[in-house]
């Protein structure tokens, strides 16, 4: 009913006035709801965590940390949900939770008497007013790479939007230092302080030394020159050092004792969706991550690359009703850092799969990848040919979904997990001859 009435009004009125109607409408209701419940989030010290890529692990990365430490925690992200302990897999499949939804979360944090509440907050939310009513104690940037162009049009736009959450003025501030984007947000005051990480000299958490292994990573993060840090983990690739090192700045910032930092991190066993190890029965790797941006698809081949003896196998797509633009130049990626690519589809929402496929390809041509290309448009039996093809050193990534547990399709809900594919497919007793490489 809403989506109907939302369209409508989108059909009668200009843009302008159409976008002061929502406007308004998203900012009484987030009013209302809060009043209903109790404004359930006054008086949580919440930690929001945003930024394009690598918000979910970074913030179960803090997480861990605070339980290390013995404090009692919620959090809510796009792939997991956990209150005091109690976790659960997001199967939400929203890029922006509900409103109710997440008033009911503030609700349970509270009635568990949480110490801190850690939150994954995306683009829309912001925009949307969805935090009007959340008193953000602490703000964590982790990098703006394209995505999300279809809404907010320009990087510029992306960047601005990103942007409301550091101008409610969080009493703490961590940025990436290396991120492309940094001085735009470094522009905004924390309440009371502001720490930023990276490799740069300047990075207030400087990481000075990565260790980079096929299931894990390790690195000496220094705080300052009296407190350089051990940090080793069970995510591997570069940008979970990214993620780990974000995490332990705002612990630092919070006066978490060190050894709770480095007990913290070492815990991450894993994320799911995220760099996901499915099976450690085969002679070959089978990695399951949601990277749907360039960027996030770009460094997951890298890492792949860096820790895989043979192959690295990629099984991908696109996403319907999303950003266009990304589709070929994440087919370019693919055709410089994959060695077989098998293009599939993903969640073609409303739109004609064959339409983003075809998108996807031009970047794959462009790149020269098309003789190590094939195209299977059913997702299932993608995967099932990627791993029929998969020889001992390989690595299969299959990409997009992650941890999502169905696919919208022709508007249509289909439960779906990609893990859960490649273990059936695995479990299957079949005499099909296996494809030569």
């Amino acid at each position: 009913m809403k989506d109907k009435l939302v369209r409508g009004v989108r059909k009668v009125l200009p843009p302008k006035l159409t976008h002061l109607v929502e406007e308004t409408y998203r900012q009484a209701r987030v009013q209302l709801l809060s009043a209903r419940y109790g404004y359930p989030a006054k008086n949580l010290r919440v930690i929001a965590v945003t930024g394009t890529n690598g918000k979910t692990t970074t913030a179960n990365y803090l997480n861990e940390i605070l339980k290390a430490a013995g404090e009692k925690t919620a959090m809510f992200t796009t792939a997991v949900i956990e209150v005091a302990g109690d976790r659960k897999v997001n199967d939400l499949n929203r890029t922006v939770a509900l409103t109710a939804q997440m008033m009911k979360f503030f609700v349970a944090a509270k009635k568990a008497n949480v110490d801190y509440v850690i939150l994954e907050v995306t683009s829309h939310a912001l925009q949307q007013h969805k935090l009007d009513t959340v008193p953000v104690e602490c703000a964590i940037m982790t990098n703006l790479t394209q995505d999300h162009l279809d809404y907010h049009g320009t990087m510029e736009e992306y960047a601005k939007a990103k942007g409301i959450l550091f101008a409610m003025r969080p009493n703490y501030i961590i940025l990436n230092r290396d991120d492309e984007w940094y001085d735009f947000f470094n522009g905004f005051e924390a309440g009371r302080e502001k720490i930023t990480y990276g490799t740069s000299m300047e990075a207030d958490c400087r990481i000075a030394k990565v260790k980079l292994y096929k299931k894990g990573s390790e690195a000496k993060v220094v705080f300052d020159i009296q407190t350089p840090l051990e940090l080793a983990t069970a995510l591997p690739g570069q940008f979970n050092v990214y993620n780990m090192t974000a995490a332990a700045a705002a612990a630092y910032l919070f006066q978490v004792p060190l050894e709770a930092i480095v007990e913290g991190v070492a815990n991450l066993e894993a994320v799911p969706g995220r760099f996901e190890r499915v099976t450690e029965d085969q002679p070959y790797d089978v990695i399951v991550d949601y990277a749907h941006t360039p960027d996030a698809l770009e460094k997951l081949l890298e890492a792949a690359r860096g820790t895989t003896k043979n192959r690295v196998i990629l099984v991908f797509g696109a996403c319907g009703d999303r950003d266009k633009s990304k589709r070929p130049i994440m087919g370019r990626i693919a055709a410089q850092l994959a060695d077989r690519i098998f293009l599939t589809d993903e969640e073609s929402y409303n739109e004609d799969p064959q339409t983003i496929r075809d998108m996807v390809r031009e970047g794959i041509e462009d790149g020269g990848g098309s003789r190590k290309t094939k195209e299977i448009s059913d997702r299932h039996e993608a995967i099932k040919k990627a791993l029929s093809v998969a020889k001992t050193g390989d690595t299969v990534l299959i990409t997009g979904m992650g941890h999502e547990q169905f696919r919208i399709v022709n508007g249509e809900h289909l439960p779906w997990n990609d893990s859960d594919v490649v273990r059936e497919i695995l479990g299957e007793k079949t005499t099909e001859p296996v494809e030569q490489a």
